[in-house]
């Protein structure tokens, strides 16, 4: 038992006063004169010892009363350590990813939880709270009530391990005898590891759980193959559960309605099952495209945009003094409007015009180009440098040093072979399934030793550079000629000078991913000040962009919010057409066990959680008890006082 204040105890020292009064009295007895005793006969008789005993009734009473009332002002009462606590944080995490829209057979969701945990008191706890995509510290209860009816589901999602330490940053205090409290309210569809609970946090847990996982979602969309009329898409189709055998699929281009097929998924709902649907669609017309199902679970991963817009080639320029008809063989002329022209016939004007240009083994780098090139790479053109065997080093330094590259020491002659790639470089991104060791090494004949910090793609057997990168500028240190090299014949080429090539103008995909860092590169000449926008029905916003002489390089990482066809436009004029799709890990309903995550506290539902709450911040006052009892011993001093003889 505890007391609010402990000092009026010191009141019942007081009762000692009467005990000493009662023990120390001396009874100064009256003589009375009779004239007969026959008077005494009349007199009730009295013994001595039951009147003691009377008086010690009547002082134990009163000393009871006293002590009662003094109990009773000092406010007794018990309650546990967490609600004698002053100082007490919450943070509550409400997951709100895609996941959750998912309802079970007794038709309880995120919904309902948020719904009950609105109706909760939250007693004396600072109110801090976040989701997949916010936090607020500090917030009043009411606030919060009317904050977590308005939630929208969102495609993040955050791992244990990001929860808890974003919950701990949120605790305003750092005193260790304050209570911390996390409540963590998700269905653990991430499969990370679950991590330590930090020393002094009370960590609790509601589960959302489903009895029966089942979902059908439209997993991805890609070009299968294309000719002159017709473009063939491959659709990819994912079900897992309890689902339909057939389930239908719908192609529309814009809202117009192009074909329509079934996905016959069998039986078996034990495994995940994909699926392959084809659709056919013109070539020669920009399609805005929207695949779509109909599912009742997840809702997100029904429908998925993509577009594609009118082919534009991409410009390359090849300068040499020979007909090398390895580079027409790559740069085709249905992605590519490739030109050739020799040293001597320079046309510095056109530079501007191109994506690409290829310094394809000049001997001679003359003081004219060297300025042209440098003008040409500073307004974003891309460039690659192969030097000839007979190069002027003095030349190419020159041109090296006006790009950073680095200084040419010598030439050597002597074999080597390349044997190291960057696997991590933009070059080959998806070009490898893994990472090779062993394969067929390209030699070279002879080399020029290049001193240079720019990063590296392919290296020699002696970690010394053979193709070096800086931003979209790239030169190899040999040759490639039949002569010098048999990197002609190599797998390595097609890939290495096709990418150098696409990425001179990221033009758009089929779709991106919102959450992710998308890159593409619009063809257009922008003046000063001008910008362009990305918009749908509903919505604008100025993506990130940078100006080139004759294209603009976009990137978008969170805008836009939604998934959607959208168009990029200038002064309201649609340039082309870019769609947006939501990621879709969280179609694939699996989940981590939170029974295995240990020092914590697993509840059914919201309901049940603060009903553990109230106990622990309950308080058992006593006082009025204690006021129970005086006037208790109060009654019965009246009845010793009236009716004890």
């Amino acid at each position: 038992m505890q007391f609010k204040h402990p000092e009026l105890l010191y009141a019942l020292f007081l009762l000692v006063i009467p005990i000493f009064i009662h023990l120390f009295q001396l009874r100064r007895f009256k003589k009375l004169e009779f004239s007969n005793l026959d008077f005494l006969k009349r007199v009730r008789i009295k013994t001595r010892k039951s009147s003691q005993l009377k008086k010690w009734l009547i002082l134990l009473t009163r000393m009871a009363v006293f002590s009662c009332i003094i109990l009773a002002f000092s406010q007794p009462f018990s309650a546990s350590k967490s609600a004698l606590k002053n100082d007490k944080e919450l943070v509550i995490y409400i997951d709100n990813s895609f996941s959750t829209q998912l309802i079970d057979t007794k038709g309880v969701s995120l919904q309902t939880h948020l719904q009950k945990l609105y109706s909760q008191d939250f007693y004396d706890y600072k109110i801090n709270w976040l989701t997949n995509d916010f936090s607020k510290r500090n917030t009043s209860a009411q606030n919060f009530k009317n904050d977590i009816l308005t939630i929208n589901h969102s495609q993040r999602q955050l791992s244990p391990k990001e929860v808890i330490i974003k919950s701990n940053q949120l605790f305003s205090t750092k005193n260790n005898n304050s209570e911390k409290r996390i409540i963590y309210i998700s269905d653990f569809q991430s499969k990370s590891e679950f991590p330590e609970v930090p020393d002094g946090i009370i960590l609790d847990i509601v589960a959302l759980k489903y009895q029966e996982v089942s979902n059908i979602n439209i997993d991805s969309v890609f070009i299968a193959n294309t000719n002159i009329a017709s473009v063939n898409l491959k659709v990819i189709i994912t079900g897992q559960g309890l689902i339909p055998e057939t389930v239908p699929i719908s192609l529309y281009n814009k809202n117009k309605l192009i074909a329509k097929t079934a996905v016959n998924f069998g039986q078996d709902i034990n495994s995940i099952k994909k699926k392959e649907v084809v659709f056919e669609i013109d070539n020669n017309d920009k399609f805005e495209g929207k695949l779509e199902i109909t599912d009742p679970n997840l809702k997100f991963d029904n429908n998925l945009y993509f577009s594609t817009n009118l082919r534009k080639k991409i410009k390359v320029l090849e300068i040499g003094n020979t007909d090398n008809m390895y580079f027409k063989r790559i740069f085709k002329e249905n992605e590519f409007n490739f030109t050739q022209q020799g040293s001597k016939s320079l046309n510095y004007t056109n530079f501007s015009s191109q994506n690409f240009i290829i310094l394809n083994e000049l001997e001679q780098i003359p003081e004219s180009l060297v300025t042209a090139i440098k003008l040409y790479t500073d307004q974003g053109g891309s460039l690659l440098i192969i030097p000839s065997s007979n190069a002027i080093i003095e030349q190419y330094n020159q041109l090296y040093a006006s790009l950073e590259l680095g200084t040419i020491s010598n030439f050597n002659k002597k074999e080597k072979k390349i044997t190291k790639i960057e696997f991590e470089n933009p070059l080959y991104k998806n070009v490898f399934e893994k990472e090779i060791i062993n394969f067929q090494y390209p030699i070279v004949n002879s080399f020029f030793n290049l001193n240079s910090s720019v990063q590296k793609v392919l290296s020699f057997e002696d970690s010394k550079p053979f193709l070096l990168r800086k931003n979209h500028i790239y030169t190899s240190t040999a040759a490639i000629n039949l002569q010098n090299s048999n990197f002609q014949n190599s797998p390595l080429i097609v890939p290495t000078f096709y990418n150098m090539a696409k990425q001179s103008l990221a033009l758009p995909k089929l779709y991106y991913e919102i959450g992710e860092q998308n890159l593409y590169s619009i063809s257009i000449s922008l003046k000063q000040d001008e910008i362009l926008k990305i918009s749908d029905s509903l919505n604008t916003f100025i993506p990130l962009q940078q100006t080139k002489k004759n294209q603009v390089n976009i990137a978008t990482e969170n805008n836009p919010s939604n998934a959607g066809n959208y168009s990029i436009t200038k002064d309201d004029i649609v340039i082309d057409k870019v769609s947006y799709n939501f990621d879709r890990q969280e179609s694939i309903l699996t989940y981590s066990n939170p029974n295995n995550w240990d020092n914590t506290n697993l509840y059914n539902n919201v309901g049940d959680l603060f009903d553990n709450i109230a106990l622990d911040n309950k308080i058992n006052s006593f006082w009025k008890w204690f006021v129970i009892l005086a006037l208790l011993f109060l009654l019965i001093e009246l009845v010793i006082l009236k009716f004890y003889k």
